[in-house]
């Protein structure tokens, strides 16, 4: 029987609203800028190891220079920041702008230490804003109050901050949530407030209507706007389209429903349901694709598909429940990559990670990929949530990396600021020791980019690009025998380097992920 259940949105441990487990029952736990692409021909990998050396020659700048092919095994390390209930961000409503500035480094210090490399922030946990907009009110997380000036833009420090630690930033907005809980009180700006007649209380939770064009819109226009204004990594939604069920009570929907009926349509209410979801989710793919191409749109959908998919899972069916049907959106093409929250031990067959990843990793596209949903807030709270249990979902994780399983996304980040159990440690010494970029957008994986310009003055390396607002970093690898094996990525605004003796490449590295062949460096 499901209620008012926890997504990746809402730990069960510390949400306000009322989860149920899916730890046994495998219910739920609940435009703009230049484009980075150029025509300049060269090679990318997304899973190889050092490279061997193989010179060629080239220009950079005025000078000739030798070009070597590089690259590097390419993974998603990500972890979730929820803002919903204050579950990590802030810690509590109504502190200083600079103790929420405190906060936000902090966490970079964590992703850092793990060995991370991506953190999916929270900005719209209600319709509402955990960053400056004009579209709607601010957060009530951050003050207390919706509508309320925290006096600092969360998601434009955490841009900054995180961009200067070579750590992606990508935003994760609830589509359609309007109120996490029934007794909070709206700003007369936020969308219940301005469409109350789409706005339906359902559980313990108000909602809005994915029915309703006019709420399309908006969330159209929000994807917009923070694309748009913002150098964010990414566009993120979770498993939260329609509400989890109510047992016993449909989704009240009627209004809408109707009027479909009333213009000719004729799906059932179902699969009427499911095309609404399918339609947002394909014209946000559109609009972000338009406006910035390298921007990554994922969604982390519940991480059963169908139960009997594959075969011996069962579990909750979120195609009827959610109306969501994530292997339409991969078969499409409409999205980058999808997040399966793998909620479940490996050791707990009726949802078992190994058969789940495998099966999940088996539907990727158009070379997308699969970041595996980890639920690591369950560490230590019983004997089968252990490190070790951790350290097996990432290596099955691996296991299916050339079918396009090439990452993980941690749910949440409080178990890595504590180190609990080691796990920051562990994660750092064991699986990250080794610095890696996100792997190439898979629509724009074929779009090369032009050699770094590098001057050698000394042990000091001098950096620049014909195109520097199309890079994220540099890519700095060691000559080791007749290999080249990645030693560090270092932010495209860094201008020097510095290196010590030896035979060094040094790549360029676009926003949408893809490489240049490394220059060739010899420091005496």
């Amino acid at each position: 029987m499901l209620a008012a259940l926890a997504g990746c949105g809402e730990d069960p441990a510390t949400s306000t609203e009322t989860t149920t487990d899916p730890g046994t029952t495998g219910s739920p736990p609940a435009t703009t800028g230049d484009s980075p692409i150029t025509t300049t021909s060269t090679t990318t990998s997304t899973t190889n190891t050092p490279t061997s050396m193989d010179p060629t020659t080239g220009t950079t700048g005025d000078e000739p220079a030798e070009l070597v092919p590089v690259a590097h095994t390419r993974e998603l390390r990500a972890v979730w920041v929820a803002t919903v209930s204050n579950i990590n961000f802030p810690s509590g409503q109504g502190l200083a702008a600079g103790a929420m500035q405190d906060e936000l480094s902090a966490i970079l210090d964590t992703v850092q230490a793990a060995g991370l490399n991506a953190v999916v922030f929270q900005v719209r946990p209600e319709c509402d804003a955990v960053y400056s907009s004009q579209l709607e009110p601010w957060s009530r997380y951050l003050t207390g109050a919706q509508g309320e000036d925290p006096g600092v833009d969360p998601l434009q420090f955490l841009v900054d901050e995180g961009h200067a630690r070579g750590i992606e930033v990508h935003a994760w907005l609830n589509p359609y949530r309007a109120k996490a809980s029934l007794n909070s009180e709206l700003a007369d700006s936020h969308i219940a407030a301005e469409l109350p007649q789409y706005a339906y209380e359902y559980g313990t939770a108000l909602w809005m209507d994915p029915g309703a064009a006019a709420v399309q819109d908006q969330l159209v226009a929000v994807v917009a706007d923070l694309v748009t204004r913002y150098d964010i990594d990414g566009i993120h939604f979770d498993d939260y389209f329609y509400p989890y069920p109510v047992d016993g009570v449909d989704f009240p929907d009627d209004s809408t429903w109707e009027a479909y009926q009333d213009g000719g349509g004729q799906l059932s209410r179902a699969d009427w349901r499911r095309d609404n979801v399918n339609a947002m989710v394909e014209t946000v793919g559109l609009t972000v694709a338009d406006i910035k191409p390298w921007v990554r749109y994922g969604i982390s959908p519940f991480g059963i598909y169908r139960p009997g998919i594959p075969e011996g899972i069962s579990g909750f069916d979120q195609y009827e429940g959610l109306y969501a049907d994530p292997l339409l959106w991969m078969q499409e093409g409409w999205l980058d990559y999808l997040a399966p929250q793998l909620y479940w031990p490996t050791t707990q067959q009726a949802q078992a990670y190994g058969a789940l990843i495998e099966w999940w990793s088996s539907i990727t596209t158009g070379g997308r990929y699969i970041f595996a949903g980890n639920y690591l807030s369950k560490l230590g709270t019983e004997a089968k949530w252990s490190l070790d249990e951790f350290k097996q979902e990432i290596l099955l994780s691996r296991q299916f990396a050339s079918s396009g399983s090439q990452g993980n996304i941690f749910f949440q980040i409080a178990p890595l600021q504590e180190n609990l159990l080691g796990v920051t440690d562990a994660f750092k010494a064991e699986f990250y020791q080794s610095p890696a970029l996100t792997p190439p957008i898979a629509a724009l994986a074929g779009q090369a980019v032009e050699p770094p310009n590098v001057a050698l003055d000394g042990s000091q390396v001098s950096l620049s690009h014909a195109t520097p607002d199309s890079l994220r970093a540099w890519v700095v690898y060691a000559q080791s025998g007749q290999e080249f094996v990645i030693e560090r990525i270092v932010p495209a605004a860094t201008a020097t380097i510095d290196l010590s003796p030896g035979t060094w490449a040094i790549s360029a590295a676009g926003k949408h992920g893809v490489e240049s062949q490394g220059v060739l460096v010899t420091v005496p």
